[in-house]
């Protein structure tokens, strides 16, 4: 079974339409990628902040503060 309408590599590529399935779709796909992405890096911000402001929140008072500078 071929995806392609090379049946030999013995041909001239310039005579030859299309040489891997997909053509086209390359900026598509670049597109969605690049999308998702940066997709990926606004919802890992916003996830850290969230974890950071609960980290704060709990572990944050003066007292604890000052206890964890002093050692103790």
């Amino acid at each position: 079974m071929s995806t392609t309408p090379i049946d030999s590599w013995a041909v001239d590529l310039a005579d030859v339409t299309f040489i891997y399935p997909g053509v086209g779709t390359e900026v598509a796909m670049t597109v969605f990628a690049v999308i998702l992405w940066l997709g990926w890096h606004v919802w890992q911000v916003k996830l850290e902040n969230e974890t950071f402001e609960q980290e704060i929140k709990d572990h944050g008072t003066e007292d604890k503060i000052r206890e964890a500078i002093d050692g103790g």
